[in-house]
């Protein structure tokens, strides 16, 4: 059976609960997909299915990637992604359906995507740090300090935190709940945050740990 769905971020929103609390939640539009290749142990070495998810628009594709597409006997999909399956006996194919029905209200799934880009910062912004003084004549209000020694090693160490490029990273965030699942609308709405801007492509598989 097939433990991830690739969907979109639509937006947040929040839900009141029986006893009146207000839950922050974000609605994701999972799915419809289409399995578009299997792999196995045997051929490739481990376990898994390249998915396909299916939207209105389909595109324009290599000769090689269609023939991938007419081997399984589906349309070309823009955004294709590849999810493990469990040890279950019965085993997708290409050409099978994986829809928003894989999760129920109250299971517990990780997401992953892409974060927001904020482009190139400081290290205060980037890594946290508090900065020095902003008063009598300091001119240390936001620089980084003493990146390595003078003498020995002559050198900046590798790994040392300093200004640049921050966000658009992959980020997975893990054991949100399920809130709701519309099976009608393909929409899956889950607890809390989730990374990347409104219209972002995510993966959403069943918790791991």
């Amino acid at each position: 059976m097939v433990t991830g769905i690739i969907g979109k971020k639509i937006g947040m929103t929040q839900l009141f609960s029986d006893d009146g609390m207000v839950q922050p939640a974000t609605v994701i539009k999972a799915g419809p997909c289409v399995v578009v290749q299997a792999k196995t142990t045997a051929r490739d070495g481990y376990e898994a299915v390249q998915l396909g998810l299916v939207e209105d628009k389909q595109p324009r594709v290599t000769k090689a990637v269609a023939g991938t597409y007419k081997k399984a006997k589906v349309s070309p999909t823009r955004i294709r992604r590849e999810v493990a399956i469990d040890s279950s006996d019965k085993s997708p194919k290409p050409g099978d359906q994986v829809l928003v029905s894989i999760f129920e209200s109250g299971d517990r799934v990780d997401v992953i995507g892409t974060s927001r880009g904020k482009g190139f910062q400081g290290v205060m912004k980037r890594h946290g740090f508090s900065g020095g003084r902003a008063t009598h004549g300091s001119m240390f209000h936001r620089a980084p300090g003493s990146i390595g020694a003078s003498s020995y090693p002559s050198r900046v160490i590798k790994g040392m935190k300093g200004p640049g490029r921050m966000g658009g990273d992959r980020v997975t965030v893990r054991r949100l709940q399920v809130l709701q699942v519309d099976t009608e609308n393909n929409i899956l709405i889950v607890k809390g945050a989730i990374p990347g801007a409104p219209g972002t492509y995510i993966i959403v598989r069943k918790a791991i740990y």
